[in-house]
């Protein structure tokens, strides 16, 4: 397993390859043969940016049995999902924050990200595992109340998109079997969520086919394989925690 960040240092934005509280330096494209530069630098010394620049966060819904059986609804047919906007990505240790005008409940959701590591268009789901390059952990963040207030139209993309609502990282590990992997959800010190990624309904490889039959997605690009039970209400001052045990912990406050 190899794990992936970029960073900023001395006002330069770079990547490389994270080793215990190393980082090795790499130059050229992170998700085509990059080359190590040889140089090292201490992880404290840096600032922790979103581990990939997506051109799009496509998020799942109703994708663990777990859930729907807690809601009594059936399962989908095909996956369900919106959209993250680019302006709402946030980076480990940045502050999650409360939309201007919105004083309702702010829901926190762990989810595990498959990050996309080339060009994927009309792919089979027994290829579909040759594009991804990775995964993350994601917190995908929400506006609750304002998903159902309006009964003409769920507002997913505004509940969903606002800024700092899309938080990833800190790392892309690569190397991985994603189908067998556990995430949890920590709210201060308190378990929230803990649940394996194989009662997912559509499976990393199943998801990446679909959405690659609608739409291109491109290096770097993130799925967010959605939620199971337990996600629940952040408060001013909490600090919640997403992790993939062995692979990495996304630690945010909210304010």
């Amino acid at each position: 397993m190899s794990k992936w960040v970029r960073f900023k240092h001395r006002d330069v934005t770079a990547f490389g390859k994270l080793v215990g509280d190393q980082i090795l330096v790499h130059e050229g494209n992170m998700f085509e043969q990059p080359s190590a530069t040889g140089e090292q630098i201490a992880l404290g010394d840096v600032e922790l940016l979103t581990p990939v620049e997506p051109t799009k966060m496509v998020a799942m819904v109703n994708n663990f049995h777990a859930l729907l059986d807690k809601l009594q609804m059936p399962v989908p047919k095909e996956p369900l999902y919106f959209f993250k906007a680019n302006s709402s990505f946030l980076a480990d240790g940045k502050t999650i924050k409360r939309p201007l005008g919105y004083d309702g409940k702010i829901i926190f959701e762990g989810e595990l990200g498959l990050v996309i590591g080339k060009t994927c268009r009309n792919v089979s789901v027994s290829d579909a595992e040759d594009y991804l390059f990775g995964c993350t952990c994601v917190n995908d963040v929400t506006s609750f109340e304002i998903l159902n207030r309006d009964p003409q139209f769920a507002q997913w993309t505004r509940c969903k998109a606002a800024d700092t609502f899309g938080v990833m990282g800190p790392v892309v590990a690569t190397g991985l079997d994603a189908g067998q992997l556990t995430i949890r959800a920590v709210l201060n010190d308190q378990e929230r969520q803990n649940y394996p990624i194989t009662d997912m309904i559509f499976t990393p490889a199943e998801l990446i086919s679909a959405i690659s039959h609608d739409m291109t997605l491109l290096p770097g690009d993130v799925i967010a394989c959605g939620t199971s039970v337990g996600v629940g209400t952040m408060r001013p001052g909490d600090r919640i925690t997403i992790e993939i045990e062995g692979v990495c912990s996304l630690s945010n406050p909210f304010e």
